[in-house]
């Protein structure tokens, strides 16, 4: 356990920002199935609603810091690719 007052503050400070990357983390991977879920079953207007909010949830993780730009710039790009599969 920490024994002074800043190490303790950086403990504090660490179990936050993990929580914060925890909730950020599975919801990046929810968002995402939902968009390959749609897709996989053809289903061309859900898989757009789903990009929708995928696309907008991806880049709103990039102005919190959680993602660089071009991770979410990669990760977007390949899910409007899969919809854009679907006959």
């Amino acid at each position: 356990m920490a024994n002074h007052k800043s190490a303790e503050k950086r403990a504090r400070q660490t179990i936050k920002r993990t929580e914060r990357n925890r909730y950020y983390r599975t919801r990046l991977k929810n968002i995402t199935r939902a968009v390959r879920e749609a897709a996989e079953q053809n289903d061309k207007n859900a898989a757009n609603e789903a990009l929708k909010i995928a696309n907008k949830s991806i880049h709103s993780m990039v102005s919190r810091g959680f993602l660089k730009k071009q991770t979410a710039s990669r990760r977007v790009s390949r899910l409007v690719l899969l919809v854009n599969k679907i006959a």
